[in-house]
């Protein structure tokens, strides 16, 4: 009796391993809460377990399977976009779902996931917010001559972002910089006759600091009832479009 005990405690550990796991992989690549709780529950429920209990905010994740085992909490530090990442741990999601999968591969394939590294180059990053603003310019009325000062501005901004965030880990103060720096790049091409329009220059640069993703997801967890993470999300991007506002108002004061 004492054997049979001790099996289902260890499939109910690998159960939860299971689960933290692919949320913590969703949470991390930038999926909506909402998204993150149901994943969690479906792999719970295809091994037998149901009456989960999970909650997810945006930097925690809390776990139990029932009255019998502990309550598991993860802390998440860092979040990104990686919509690949969330792709693929759907798919491993539906197979355990249609019994593909046992506890053991599910887990391996999870922990394999975990830990790739499926980002662009960090130079095909920066490039690619370069392209991304020039090609925002003539969206906005801006002129031909502007695309070289905003493909500048915008490949900049992004080097600094990430080099300063890597440096302070405080994301308020590398997109507050990050803005000045590209606010800073629009004005001296203005005022060396290689730009007409700063505002637009400025506008076009700053796109890709946006955060399109975060204000998404913010308002798809409100919608789905996930009052204190929609909150908390929309907060975020509140201090993320206050700090790039802050950025070129005080550029644009100074000159």
């Amino acid at each position: 009796m004492e054997e049979i005990q001790d099996f289902t405690i260890i499939d109910e550990n690998k159960i939860i391993d299971v689960v933290m796991t692919a949320g913590r992989i969703l949470l991390e690549s930038g999926a909506e809460t909402y998204r993150v709780e149901d994943t969690m529950t479906r792999i719970a429920t295809s091994y037998g377990l149901e009456h989960t209990h999970s909650f997810v905010t945006s930097t925690a994740i809390i776990f139990s399977l029932n009255d019998r085992t502990n309550t598991r909490l993860i802390r998440i530090d860092e979040r990104t976009t990686d919509l690949e990442k969330i792709s693929l741990t759907n798919q491993i999601s539906r197979k355990i779902t249609n019994n593909e999968l046992t506890i053991d591969e599910a887990k391996s394939e999870l922990i394999h996931l975990h830990h790739a590294s499926l980002q662009f180059p960090f130079w095909l990053k920066v490039l690619a917010a370069a392209i991304a603003s020039a090609c925002f310019l003539p969206m906005f009325g801006g002129k031909q001559a502007e695309v070289i000062p905003s493909f500048i501005a915008g490949g900049t901004g992004y080097l600094t972002m990430s080099f300063v965030h890597n440096t302070i880990r405080i994301k308020f103060f590398s997109e507050f910089i990050s803005s000045l720096i590209i606010a800073t790049i629009a004005t001296i091409s203005v005022n060396f006759f290689i730009g007409v329009n700063l505002s637009l220059i400025t506008i076009a640069s700053v796109m890709p600091l946006v955060p399109g993703v975060l204000i998404t997801n913010a308002i798809r967890d409100l919608m789905a009832g996930q009052l204190l993470a929609g909150i908390s999300k929309g907060v975020e991007a509140a201090l993320t479009a206050f700090a790039i506002g802050a950025g070129v108002a005080i550029v644009l004061l100074l000159s």
